[in-house]
């Protein structure tokens, strides 16, 4: 829980930097601060090469920065071992990418509940509780089938599901709608705001300045650097 004064997020001057001193020398992110505060829906928008797939495996704790601090939740991401990062990532934060990342061979309730496996979630109640997040994205029916036998849709249900399964207080989304059609793009977006409704923050990756309307908050890449960081009022769905 954030403390009362605190920031969720903090980014302080951040750089992520590739090949670092060399002719070829990428700055990712090029001193990039940034606080979020719980409860915020936040769209991180930009083109190909802006950065925002650096800022959302830092945020994810997917990556280190190379210079700068970057405290989530009190706790400086920067000192933690790779022990600690992952169970961070397992406990605070779902992620649901724009390409599933379901497991072909295993059932849409064994995908569900494996990140809780990794969590120790005993056998029953992971059961329990990947049941009802897959409920909570109406596939309660389909629990048993294997991700090939569903619809782009429904397996992007699936790793929603997946990523809420264990109620982390942020949710992570990259491009959640990019392999979707407009309708059921649609429908992930209202079920994030919902989740957001509901207490999650929600940082959403996205290149569509259409789906950034959808968020309170938008935070503009450029060639690693914020140029832009404003709210808006959103009609929600």
């Amino acid at each position: 829980m954030t403390a009362m004064g605190k920031h969720l997020i903090e980014l302080r001057d951040v750089y992520k930097i590739y090949g670092e001193g060399l002719e070829s020398e990428v700055r990712a992110l090029d001193g990039v601060s940034l606080t979020i505060d719980a409860g915020e829906f936040v769209a991180v928008v930009g083109q190909s090469g802006s950065g925002k797939s650096t800022m959302m495996n830092v945020l994810g704790c997917l990556d280190i920065p190379t210079r700068g601090d970057y405290i989530l939740d009190g706790t400086d991401v920067r000192e933690l071992t790779d022990r600690e990062l992952s169970q961070i990532r397992n406990r605070e934060i779902g992620f649901i990418f724009q390409q599933y990342n379901l497991i072909p061979s295993l059932s849409v309730l064994e995908n569900v509940e494996l990140p809780l496996i990794y969590q120790g979630v005993r056998a029953d109640d992971r059961h329990d509780l990947a049941v009802k997040a897959l409920e909570r994205v109406g596939l309660a029916d389909r629990i048993k089938h294997k991700p090939a036998q569903m619809s782009g849709g429904q397996q992007q249900r699936v790793a929603i599901a997946r990523a809420i399964a264990a109620s982390p207080p942020i949710i992570m989304a990259d491009e959640p709608t990019g392999a979707l059609d407009s309708h059921t793009g649609h429908e992930v977006l209202t079920f994030l705001q919902q989740l957001n409704r509901e207490g999650s923050t929600i940082i959403l990756i996205t290149h569509d300045n259409g789906i950034a309307a959808t968020a309170r908050r938008v935070v503009r890449l450029q060639d690693g650097k914020i140029v832009e960081d404003y709210r808006q009022e959103v009609d929600w769905f």
